[in-house]
């Protein structure tokens, strides 16, 4: 058995607070193998910075996805050409800062991390299907070179806005990928499901911060913005109440690491 934990966007500091309190014993309760964090909404909100991605890592998270907002702190650019565990979406053109994707070894298993942008309501980038065929040559073909005896397991951070282009791509990586999830629009779903050729899927993981808040976000901003179709400022929730950390759990197992139980990840702190 090999259990995955992947979480949902972390938004500004009471996100982070809520790792730091509870991925330790979440960590524990589960057995997670491996933990997939997505932070970026973790800068006061809006991107990631240096000090954000480390407090993360710290928590316990064994590598970091992110999205379109990666790129809202310009001094955090040359980390995501550093050598530590951040991706930004792999469909941006090239020559863009960072990574999109990440190999690392976790017990018998060769674990691959690809993270993708949709493009439906989004910035129309590069297509994420067409980036996936080609990382996952990549990947297979490092396999046979380096990592023949190790089993194989590929996730998909997909940060995309349209359910419909998430669920197409899942069935499009059906049996390719072990597991893929969606992340950006901070509303946990339930419908997570194995997809006839074992490959886990949740729409989306939810957000990591205080719960009484709007996607995170400061309430009192996000209903002036609605309500009166003015661009005001948005700002993170304070860090003070009840937090939450939502994602999903995945247990995979047998040489092909298939997908073999699912429990979504709603943990409640203060």
């Amino acid at each position: 058995m090999f259990t995955v934990l992947m979480l949902g966007d972390v938004v500004g500091e009471a996100g982070l607070l809520a790792l730091e309190r509870g991925l330790p014993a979440l960590k524990a309760q589960h057995k997670a193998d491996f933990v997939v964090v997505n932070g970026e909404n973790a800068a006061g909100g809006f991107g990631l910075s240096a000090d954000t991605l480390n407090r993360i890592l710290a928590a316990g998270a064994d590598l970091v996805t992110s999205g379109n907002h990666v790129f809202e702190k310009r001094d955090f650019w040359p980390v995501l050409d550093s050598d530590l565990p951040v991706l930004r979406p792999a469909n941006y053109p090239s020559g863009v800062a960072g990574k999109g994707y990440l190999t690392q070894r976790r017990k018998d298993a060769k674990v691959s991390v690809i993270n993708l942008q949709g493009r439906e309501f989004m910035t129309p980038i590069d297509c994420p299907f067409k980036t996936f065929d080609r990382i996952y040559d990549e990947i297979t073909n490092q396999s046979l070179c380096v990592f023949a005896p190790l089993r194989e397991l590929i996730l998909i951070d997909f940060h995309a806005e349209s359910s419909r282009e998430k669920e197409a791509l899942a069935y499009y990586l059906d049996g390719r990928a072990g597991i893929v999830v969606g992340t950006h629009t901070h509303i946990q779903t339930a419908d997570e499901k194995v997809l006839p050729n074992g490959t886990a899927y949740i729409t989306d993981l939810g957000f990591t911060g205080l719960k009484d808040s709007i996607l995170g976000m400061d309430k009192e901003a996000c209903i002036k913005r609605t309500r009166d179709q003015v661009l005001y400022q948005m700002q993170a929730a304070s860090a003070e109440g009840l937090l939450q950390i939502q994602g999903l759990k995945v247990c995979l197992e047998g040489d092909g690491l298939k997908a073999a139980a699912l429990e979504r990840i709603n943990y409640l702190l203060q």
